[in-house]
């Protein structure tokens, strides 16, 4: 059975080809040429990453780590001491730590459009891996949708040989009887 993307369409997705999308009709295609659709998209994102795009997703990792969040109470913990308790009256951050405050917003105000840009990326990334899931699921259906076809069509021909049999072997019985002689009943009082 020859098909084309036209058939396989208007059968599988019950679809003119002019209303498929470029994807559907891709994975038509490489059904129709036996080719595989998964590839692997985290080589293809990495590659498109430009040294800003990593530098973020690393400042995002690490600020969003337990390293960090233990490093940075440690560095609280230290400022506070050192500017209460050990440098005294010479301390140049006295209570109520003015200028920590002023780092912590600084540090808040970089922070946040640095995880939001990697966050921006996560998602986009999520949404290729999302288009390339639909791919192969999509690419997974017709081909089990195939694979009924071709059950479905040797279902068919075992049917049709069986019927046949059946007749040839009804039609033999028939020829056997007909040569047998016909034995004497005999009425039964």
């Amino acid at each position: 059975m020859n098909k084309t993307v036209e058939d396989m369409a208007r059968r599988w997705l019950k679809r003119t080809p002019a209303a498929l999308s470029a994807l559907e009709h891709r994975v038509l295609q490489s059904t129709l040429e036996h080719k595989i659709v998964a590839k692997n998209t985290n080589k293809t994102y990495e590659t498109q990453q430009t040294f800003g795009d990593r530098t973020a997703d690393g400042i995002a990792r690490f600020g969003g780590s337990w390293s960090f969040i233990l490093g940075f109470l440690g560095f609280l913990a230290v400022w506070t001491i050192a500017n209460a308790l050990l440098l005294g009256r010479d301390s140049f951050d006295p209570y109520p730590f003015i200028f920590l405050n002023l780092v912590l917003s600084m540090l808040a105000a970089l922070q946040a459009p640095i995880i939001m840009m990697s966050q921006n990326r996560q998602a986009t990334h999520d949404r290729i891996d999302a288009a390339h899931d639909y791919e192969v699921n999509l690419k997974a259906e017709i081909e089990i949708m195939a694979l009924h076809d071709k059950l479905d069509e040797l279902r068919h021909s075992e049917l049709i040989g069986m019927r046949d049999d059946i007749a040839r072997i009804a039609q033999h019985l028939e020829d056997i009887a007909k040569r047998l002689p016909i034995p004497e009943t005999k009425a039964v009082p």
